[in-house]
């Protein structure tokens, strides 16, 4: 056997153990996927949940929702296996910060979960909204939570409908305490307990690794293989493992050409398009994520194809992604109690022009959702803050997407690139770290003919 052929041999047997350490990588079968959800959920809600109410001050949260219009909130409170809303959901938390009374009723004719009692009587109650003012009238809030918000859509899912119908039945005695619940949902929705924290590392990971798999010879064959089509290699694998995705992944190709970078055009999808097949000196960009235990990634990394006698990337790319790196410190130094969003960007920026960095910051919560509720720090298009969801505070235990590019001058292709990078992080009293750390090094995507 050839020297050149056993090391392609060689190749081929470490691109098969990769593809089968994500196969093995911990996605557990749908069975105990929810077991652990609904663990989790049940921890939430009675660990969880009367803190935050008593933290916000809303004694009573009143959530109602309707099969195929499903409230973004309420489906974080629905077991495993339950897909959506069941015709009229209502949920009643009441949290007495006195007494320390603490109910959690579903006004339904069957338990939602474990944790959740079905609290209708139908004999007595005929009509739903009727057993729902009773529970009210029983624990007599002051503070009546409703999922209405201008500044989080997640908070803002009670629909014109509903809210109709519940003022209507509501006794005159309590219009006058209900108030939007958004403080109490966007800190359900951001807060992230020791569980889950335990799980997100497993979440990361198995991106991580599925983002390496796609960025390998395994699947790119310059020349033939299209941006396209690793874009539906990553869709398909997530499926063959057996998990979901918040949203479509795209990739972007950058080169020694004349295209300049378009925001609009580089997280969008390329078609089937010559200019779109990847060659060798290419840089690639993915933005990718998961959705496992309902806990969700958001990850944008690069790769390099090599050039025939090449073994790494040219220093110019790999300096340009350490100005990348560079940024996410500038931006995660930031990071403060209380400091809103918008504050965070508008020091950070300057840092980076300080620094001659040509900034671009557009990074966001997660966690039940990839967009996540909590503060916004910066949209690609709202460099000077984002009004409402810019202005809320940061908290501890939440987890963040780094999301922010760098462009850099390459002299050798006469033209600006972008590092776009995301790398999903943790926020608490120690300070902020990645999740699974961060990409600090370029995969490389090349056989060993070439190399």
């Amino acid at each position: 056997m050839s020297r050149i052929i056993r090391k392609s041999f060689l190749l081929s047997c470490l691109l098969l153990i990769t593809s089968l350490q994500i196969e093995a990588q911990q996605v557990l079968p749908l069975k105990d996927q929810a077991k652990v959800i609904d663990e989790i959920l049940d921890e939430r809600l009675n660990l969880l949940l009367p803190r935050l109410m008593e933290k916000t001050g809303i004694d009573m949260w009143v959530m109602i929702t309707r099969e195929y219009n499903e409230d973004p909130i309420v489906k974080t409170f629905l077991p495993a296996t339950w897909i959506s809303a069941r015709r009229t959901t209502m949920l009643v938390f009441y949290y007495n910060p006195e007494t320390k009374e603490y109910t959690k009723s579903a006004v339904a004719r069957y338990n939602v979960g474990n944790t959740i009692k079905a609290a209708w009587d139908m004999t007595k109650y005929p009509d739903q909204y009727e057993a729902l003012m009773a529970i009210i009238q029983k624990h007599q809030p002051k503070k009546i939570g409703i999922n209405t918000s201008a500044s989080f859509g997640h908070a803002d899912g009670l629909d014109h409908t509903a809210y109709e119908q519940f003022m209507q039945k509501l006794p005159v005695k309590f219009k006058t305490g209900v108030v939007s619940a958004e403080p109490l949902a966007v800190a359900w929705l951001e807060t992230r307990t020791e569980r889950e924290m335990q799980i997100y590392p497993q979440v990361i990971e198995i991106s991580k690794a599925i983002i390496a798999e796609g960025f390998s010879s395994k699947v790119i064959t310059p020349g033939i293989t299209s941006s396209e089509d690793l874009v539906w290699w990553y869709r398909q694998k997530i499926n063959q493992l057996g998990l979901s995705t918040w949203f479509h992944p795209s990739v972007e190709i950058q080169r020694n050409d004349a295209t300049v970078f378009d925001h609009l055009t580089a997280f969008s999808n390329k078609g089937y398009d010559a200019k779109n097949i990847i060659q060798q000196g290419d840089l690639l960009h993915v933005d990718f994520g998961i959705t496992y235990l309902r806990l969700n990634s958001d990850i944008q990394e690069h790769a390099y194809v090599l050039k025939p006698g090449e073994k790494d990337a040219p220093d110019y790319l790999k300096n340009a992604l350490a100005a990348g790196n560079r940024l996410q410190d500038i931006l995660t130094n930031q990071f403060a109690l209380l400091k809103s969003g918008n504050a965070i960007l508008k020091d950070a920026l300057a840092q980076a022009k300080k620094e001659g960095i040509n900034a671009t910051i557009y990074t966001h919560p997660i966690g039940s959702h990839g967009h996540a509720a909590g503060p916004t720090i910066g949209i690609w298009d709202m460099q000077n803050g984002v009004p409402g969801s810019g202005d809320y505070p940061m908290y501890y235990h939440t987890a963040y997407s780094i999301e922010l590019n760098a462009a850099v001058e390459i002299k050798e292709w006469k033209k600006s690139i972008r590092i776009m990078l995301e790398q999903d992080g943790y926020y608490d009293q120690s300070g902020f770290r990645y999740i699974s750390g961060r990409q600090t090094k370029l995969h490389l995507v090349g056989n060993a003919s070439w190399q």
